[in-house]
């Protein structure tokens, strides 16, 4: 398998003290359409690359890192007024993905930048929740009857809120895999072992739990345009957190406790293909007990290969749009049985031809 640029640079920054200008602008187009281009500076700047790199691409890592500080400063405010929003409620306000690593300190936080908040709340609160959220301006701005339904009753979510003021978004979750997945976990397994941080009443999940959430939601999603900066995400997490004592052996117990071997073992398998992550060989063997069968195997590298790849021109083949495609179709299976999962793509692609959103 030949790695795109961006993918060499993260596995031995020092490449990028030989770059031709060229290979630089290069390098900044595969990273901006990957939405890790502020992430691409910071990690240049912790290995002390930045200050090396030329004047031209230069301008852009540090634009990518003023924009990546105001949003951070953002997030904070919108966690906290989240927080404020839901202080009567007798529950764990848990942030989940892009939030977490924020207030977690976790270095996969570092440049990331991304749409909405997620949070994790017991599903018998969620009315609650939802009457608490919207007295402080989020709102569900939906009216479609089918939406309300696929949501409410099919999905680990509720419809997403959009604050009225600032116009920031907020998907309230009561799991992280659909009620109608077969894999689905018991969600009082992530409340109990949440982490409280030292900010009120903000948790994260373990970090066990938040490396196998990440893989949950890579593996399950048939949206692969950030395919390559949420690997990378599992990549800076299973670093960061592989120097605490029998990680890896908690890991794995937890993803068999929660019902997500096979997402782990993808998650692993294509962190160390694409990134080279070193994984210990007690855990690839623990986790590859649940290995696909060779077949199948071979079919899911020929589609994960390519569809994690940064979404450019320079990383896309003959393919690629093939593969992305497919896996879209097997997000939808793995997440509806077949009686739901038919009616609900044939009014997708009805709404796509007529030009209206669909989620």
């Amino acid at each position: 398998m030949i790695k795109p640029i961006l993918a060499q640079v993260f596995i031995n920054p020092a490449i990028s003290l030989n770059l031709s200008l060229v290979h630089w602008d290069l390098l900044i187009r595969q990273a901006r359409r990957a939405n890790i281009l502020a992430k691409l500076a910071f990690f240049l700047e912790k290995n002390s690359f930045l200050k090396s790199v030329p004047d031209q691409p230069k301008k852009h890592l540090l634009s990518a890192q003023v924009h990546a500080n105001r949003f951070a400063l953002s997030l904070e405010w919108e966690i906290e007024c989240i927080s404020q929003a839901l202080i009567d409620q007798p529950i764990k306000l848990i942030l989940l993905k892009g939030a977490a690593y924020h207030a977690a300190e976790n270095i996969t936080a570092d440049g990331r930048v991304f749409s909405d908040v997620d949070v994790l709340v017991p599903e018998e609160y969620l009315v609650a929740v939802e009457r608490a959220l919207g007295k402080a301006g989020w709102m569900n701005l939906s009216f479609d009857p089918y939406e309300q339904q696929y949501y409410r009753k099919w999905m680990h979510e509720i419809p997403p809120l959009t604050n009225l003021k600032r116009q920031t978004s907020l998907d309230v979750h009561h799991n992280i895999l659909p009620k109608t997945c077969e894999f689905y976990p018991d969600s009082s397994l992530l409340r109990d072992n949440a982490v409280q941080l030292n900010k009120k009443n903000i948790w994260v999940l373990s970090r066990e739990d938040r490396v196998i959430h990440s893989a949950t939601h890579l593996f399950h999603e048939g949206e692969f345009g950030n395919g390559f900066r949420d690997l990378s995400d599992l990549d800076s997490l299973l670093k960061e957190f592989s120097e605490y004592q029998d990680f890896w052996k908690h890991l794995v117990q937890r993803s068999v406790a929660l019902q997500q071997q096979i997402s782990l073992y993808y998650a692993l398998r294509y962190c160390s293909l694409i990134f080279e992550t070193q994984i210990p060989g007690d855990a690839q063997r623990e986790v590859e007990q649940g290995v696909p069968n060779p077949l199948k195997q071979t079919i899911m590298d020929f589609l994960f290969l390519r569809a994690l790849m940064p979404d450019h021109s320079s990383c896309n083949g003959r393919w690629t749009g093939m593969a992305r495609w497919l896996l879209y179709i097997r997000s939808h299976w793995l997440r509806m049985p077949l009686h739901l999962l038919v009616p609900h793509l044939l009014r997708k692609s009805w709404m796509r031809l007529s030009g209206k959103e669909v989620h």
